[in-house]
């Protein structure tokens, strides 16, 4: 029962995911074309949005943000093999669900094999160069 207001928040996530045509695989593909900027303005604004939540979580101090050095290999590594997964699924990590829940079916495999992966990582995390 106290998960119900999570259910609702994803089902209004997925209404707005699908309705903003962050799905789309054709939006996807025009972004990385450069044909449009509809996919840049909903990053963009979900950039914009992120500052300011994190503004205020330290300006009230609900969450503790420590500095991490900056590794500029791990970061291009890292976000290397994240475009590479979001490129050969056609999808980022967020619109995987809601594709499976609009009956794109074969989402259930990506989102194995993304669960597969995070659960590999946990296994080698001590082992990688962090």
């Amino acid at each position: 029962m106290k998960n119900i207001p999570f259910l609702i928040v994803g089902i209004f996530f997925g209404i707005v995911l699908t309705k903003s045509e962050v799905i789309s695989w054709f939006r996807i593909h025009e972004m990385f074309r450069f044909e449009s900027i509809h996919m840049y303005g909903v990053i963009g604004t979900a950039v914009a949005l992120g500052v300011i939540i994190i503004g205020i979580m330290k300006r009230y101090r609900t969450l503790d943000f420590s500095p991490t050095p900056l590794s500029v290999r791990r970061h291009l590594i890292s976000g290397s093999i994240f475009g590479l997964g979001w490129a050969l699924a056609g999808s980022c990590p967020g619109p995987m669900y809601t594709l499976l829940g609009s009956g794109y079916w074969i989402f259930l495999l990506i989102i194995l094999s993304a669960i597969a992966g995070t659960y590999t990582y946990g296994l080698l995390r001590d082992k990688l160069p962090h």
